[in-house]
């Protein structure tokens, strides 16, 4: 079998296929290509965002998770904001404050676990240096990229009707940000601008010198403090010191017979194997694809289960989590038969999408395979003058009420949908999938997986199939779902949100493994692309 490699940016899938060609393993190319995602695709993914990823490694007998989701700093308090706090975003991706300080601003990061976990996976699992992998993203800093069509899309959203910052704001807030991504007029670059950051490239060149520990304890981790400090921040040289890679085993499933192994809390896993239990309750396979019936079952399983990871899902070290409860095939029959019944779950919401992650999905001839899910969060906007790279925006996750699971406390994760998942047949990877994309991720997954197991579909097919998305009483629709279907479920009382977008709903990026044959789906709103090695 040949390795491949799908990502959101064509840029990072070269720099993992070039690790491949050059004798690295799936984690070797995961890595490169996980350093490129966050020079070429800033706004997703860096440095100082946090992330997860599944590592299989059949013949070393490795099968393990590993987590480095940011955590609030240790100054966070629990009633911080509880005087400004606003509402909740319809997706339940965002918390809502006045000023917006939870999501722009020094206020807004959290620490910093993707270098901490790029840097775990490369030392345990890796064969390669961590100069030759991260060669490829300070090559591509210094000598720039072009902003791609859905790079210029995102960057001028407009969020004005949530709350929440606009994207555009977040890149002028420092003085880096302006000179990085601005024309000179003040402009945001557009597709076929170029975006040099010389100073990324420094940063990384250092980090690749001295290892992580430049970052985390060194003199790179006191510019930081130091920053944070001046702007009134919560962020601190402790917290820095802190920061730690939790390794564990997969979260299991399963749909259709077929074993599914994901990424545990806080991470989406346990909704996502909640959601493919409730769903292989119902035969899609005798049903038409996206038809008014297929759609309202996937609707209210949906919700269901977005009801449940809201009252009982959060930091493990925090909340008591319920997982054997919640995945239970006896929790997945009782909400199939509300479906029944046609039995309309609640839950309330305000509009919003968020989408700030990005995904690699990697196989290699060697039945190894990576899944590695990494964002920003929303992007706080801060930059450290001369270090190039944009922080998270972690706080932006958490309940600014006291007294709830997902409340502020210092060294708290927030909950994540990030669910880097390996779908096995007959003891071997099947499916390797992720996406970024906020509370979308967990149904776009487990409509990819399903329309590969219950509707034959080939592995594009199924991460370009129009999808919906539920998070809320309303079902979000992709544009390509015709009017027809939704006015049936209209005549039903469901609320529908036409997406502007053909491909919308998080990114699919996955790997179809079959007759020891490997064929790849980018999804085509990310412009990306599978590479085999």
């Amino acid at each position: 079998m040949r390795g491949m490699v799908v990502a959101a940016q064509p840029e990072a899938a070269e720099a993992g296929v070039l690790a491949l060609k050059r004798g690295g393993n799936a984690i070797d190319a995961a890595v490169a290509a996980a350093f490129v995602q966050g020079v070429v695709d800033p706004f997703m993914t860096g440095i100082a965002g946090y992330g997860a990823m599944q590592v299989y490694l059949p013949k070393r007998g490795v099968h393990k998770t590993l987590s480095f989701f940011a955590r609030a700093p240790a100054a966070a308090t629990p009633d911080m904001w509880a005087d400004i706090a606003n509402g909740q975003s319809r997706d339940g991706f965002a918390y809502l404050v006045r000023g917006q300080v939870n999501d722009m601003g020094y206020q807004a990061p959290g620490t910093p676990g993707n270098l901490a976990g790029y840097c775990a996976a490369l030392e345990s699992y890796g064969t390669m240096d961590l100069a030759d992998v991260m060669r490829p993203a300070i090559e591509q800093a210094r000598q720039g990229y072009m902003v791609r069509p859905y790079v210029q899309y995102f960057w001028n959203l407009d969020h004005s009707a949530s709350g929440l910052v606009n994207p555009a704001e977040a890149l002028r807030f420092s003085a880096s940000g302006r000179a990085l991504y601005c024309r000179p007029d003040g402009s945001i670059k557009r597709a076929g601008d170029r975006v040099v950051n010389p100073d990324m490239a420094t940063s990384l060149e250092r980090i690749s010198r001295h290892g992580p520990d430049l970052f985390y304890r060194g003199e790179m981790a006191e510019q930081i403090a130091a920053d944070f400090a001046r702007n009134g921040g919560l962020l601190s040289l402790a917290d820095l010191n802190g920061v730690r890679v939790t390794e564990g085993d997969p979260v299991w499933g399963s749909y259709r017979g077929l074993p599914v192994a994901s990424l545990g809390v806080p991470g989406g896993g346990v909704t996502l194997l909640q959601l493919l239990h409730v769903m292989e309750q119902f035969e899609f396979s005798a049903l038409e694809h996206n038809s008014p019936e297929h759609l309202r079952i996937l609707a209210e399983a949906m919700k269901q289960v977005a009801i449940d990871r809201d009252a009982f899902i959060g930091d493990p070290d925090f909340v008591e989590v319920p997982v054997e409860m919640l995945l239970s095939k006896a929790r997945a029959a009782e909400i199939a038969a509300r479906i029944r019944a046609r039995e309309k779950a609640h839950v309330v919401r305000a509009p919003y999408e968020s989408a700030d992650t990005t995904h690699v999905s990697v196989v290699d001839a060697e039945g190894n395979a990576v899944t590695l899910t990494h964002t920003l969060n929303t992007p706080s906007g801060v930059i450290t003058e001369g270090l190039g790279f944009m922080y998270n925006g972690l706080m932006s996750g958490f309940d600014p009420r006291p007294g709830r699971p997902h409340s502020i406390a210092p060294g708290k994760s927030r909950t994540s949908s990030q669910s880097p998942t390996i779908v096995f047949r007959d003891e071997k990877p099947f499916i390797v999938v992720g996406a970024p994309g906020g509370t979308a991720i967990v149904p776009a997954i487990a409509q990819g997986i399903s329309n590969v197991v219950d509707h034959g579909m080939s592995m594009f097919e199924a991460v370009a199939a129009p999808r919906i998305s539920v998070n809320s009483d309303t079902i979000d629709v992709s544009n390509r779902i015709p009017h027809f279907v939704t006015r049936e479920l209209e005549v039903e009382g469901y609320p529908i949100a036409r997406s502007a977008m053909g491909f919308a709903f998080a990114a699919l990026h996955a790997i179809k493994i079959e007759g020891g044959r490997a064929t790849g789906g980018a999804d085509p709103q990310r412009d990306g692309v599978a590479l085999q090695a």
